[in-house]
């Protein structure tokens, strides 16, 4: 039995060591950890148990039999984060690159169903070359086997990828398919085609960086969610994002003890909306203002900066929060913002998170850009998501709740529960301007002076709809509040909500508008 310790020992060794000293030294040279260093940090201390330590690879073709690995170059297995069970694997790029291969495959496949069947979080930490050429078309296949089961776990338990170096090929597929996707600033990229190929293509030549890194996917792209600035930061944020988060779809997110008065009320609110239609304000401050103190995590901080997106608390339940933000493009919504907005109230209607909506918008971005690139279907995404979400939601009309995006934006035609407004609330058809000449184009042009005329419709318009009391009075609003009151009336509003059942029509599934 000694010896067969001995054997065992050994061989365990060999899976830690990964490449070896010189591949771990290359690698703390690029700023980056190791996989199993990752893991440490991520994972409560000694709660680790590893999966499939001593796989190694069978494949012979090109002399790839000459440098085999314990592992194969990833490390998968199970652990907690606060208490909280999960799944993980993480490739070693100090094993052949972290390429991907059969047994790569096979492990994060058995890794991944076994997720699904424990119902736990599942987070995949990428740092690869690409797939194992030396394979052929089996590391194709094996790409396919871990997409194939991303799928199954859509919407079943949250996923989560980290970008923690290269992500190319076929690749990339794998994190766009998860619910969140976290990139570390100039040392994580992630492209289908890699710079090399594009010179050979196209003839344009461009860096890694400026390809897919951390900022273009996160600003140009919208494929990251989250942008760190170094590992031990996206370690951190995956650990505080996985805190809003329930263990899977049946479950509730966890609650913690909130020091923060439910009844705080914030008399800042009350005058935080200008008294000119045309001056901004952050909605970040709106929100900073309403929810528990600091707690507030925004998704897609870099994207769309004319939509808000994230999940804050509300007397220590998670809540999801989509708003618009006029201080850019005066909270206009385009292409990017619904695309945006679509997702996020989709992940919270997934795992069961309330929706709160605080509404500050003047319609849809006109121009022939947006229309040739699809922006009625685009913006559709909105009123899909929102009429196809069954969790509690509730809406804060602001300021401007113009047209189509008033009706979008969690109106009560999109199945909203509970629609709140401020008395600084205009909701109507369109603007003043547009709609005294649209309504009075004839009366305008015979009077004596056209201008006073306009003057005097637009006072008229402004005086009837730029106020929230005739939606009120047609019931399509079913409190005018003061905004100090906001805070407790949504806790309160959430406490009733919370036990909400509600079932849809039956179908296989709807066609999204994609």
């Amino acid at each position: 039995m000694a010896d067969q310790l001995s054997t065992l020992r050994v061989k365990r060794d060999q899976a830690l060591a990964g490449g070896g000293p010189k591949r771990i030294e290359a690698q703390h040279a690029k700023g980056k950890m190791t996989a199993r260093e990752r893991l440490a940090l991520l994972l409560d201390e000694a709660s680790f148990q590893e999966l499939g330590a001593l796989a190694t690879s069978q494949n012979s073709d090109f002399g790839s039999d000459a440098s085999t690995y314990p592992g194969d170059g990833i490390i998968t297995g199970f652990g907690k984060v606060n208490g909280r069970r999960v799944a993980v694997y993480a490739q070693d790029f100090t094993v052949l690159g972290g390429s991907f291969s059969e047994v790569q495959s096979n492990k994060i496949s058995r890794i991944q169903d076994l997720a699904i069947a424990s119902g736990i979080p599942l987070i995949g930490l990428n740092d690869s070359g690409g797939a194992r050429v030396q394979e052929g078309v089996r590391s194709l296949a094996a790409y396919g086997e871990v997409f194939f089961r991303n799928v199954q776990a859509s919407g079943v338990i949250p996923q989560i990828s980290l970008i923690m170096g290269p992500c190319a090929g076929g690749a990339v597929y794998s994190p766009a398919l998860t619910d969140f996707t976290v990139m570390v600033d100039k040392t994580s990229a992630m492209f289908l085609t890699g710079p090399d190929i594009i010179k050979t293509v196209t003839g344009e030549e461009v860096s890694a960086e400026q390809l897919g890194g951390a900022w273009v996917h996160n600003t140009n792209s919208g494929v990251a969610q989250f942008l760190a600035e170094d590992e031990h930061s996206a370690l951190r944020m995956t650990k505080t994002l996985l805190s809003y988060l329930p263990q899977n779809n049946n479950e509730d997110a966890p609650e913690i003890v909130s020091m923060d008065n439910p009844d705080r009320m914030e008399d800042a609110l009350n005058t935080i909306v200008p008294g000119d239609d045309n001056l901004a304000y952050d909605m970040r401050d709106v929100i900073g203002l309403i929810f528990d103190t600091d707690s507030f995590l925004e998704v897609h901080a870099h994207y769309a900066g004319n939509a808000i997106v994230g999940f804050a608390r509300l007397g220590g339940h998670s809540v999801g929060i989509i708003a618009n933000q006029p201080s850019v493009m005066s909270g206009c919504l385009d292409i990017n913002a619904s695309d945006k907005i679509a997702r996020h109230i989709t992940v919270c209607d997934a795992y069961n998170i309330p929706l709160v909506t605080f509404v500050d918008c003047p319609g849809y971005l006109p121009g022939v850009e947006q229309e040739y690139n699809g922006v009625i279907r685009h913006g559709a995404k909105i009123i899909y998501a929102y009429c196809q979400a069954t969790v509690p939601k509730i809406s804060i009309v602001t300021r401007k709740a113009m047209g189509g995006s008033y009706v979008a934006l969690s109106s009560k035609q999109m199945n909203n529960d509970v629609a709140l407004a401020w008395p600084s609330a205009q909701i109507a058809v369109m603007g003043a301007e547009g709609a005294a000449r649209l309504l009075h184009r004839r009366a305008i042009a015979e009077a004596d002076d056209p201008a006073a005329e306009e003057a005097t419709f637009i006072a008229d318009y402004k005086q009837k709809f730029y106020n929230p009391y005739e939606a009120a009075n047609v019931g399509q609003i079913d409190e005018v509040i003061e905004p100090r009151e906001t805070r407790p009336r949504l806790i309160r509003a959430l406490e009733v909500l919370r036990t909400k059942v509600q079932t849809g029509v039956p179908k296989k599934h709807g066609l999204f508008p994609v």
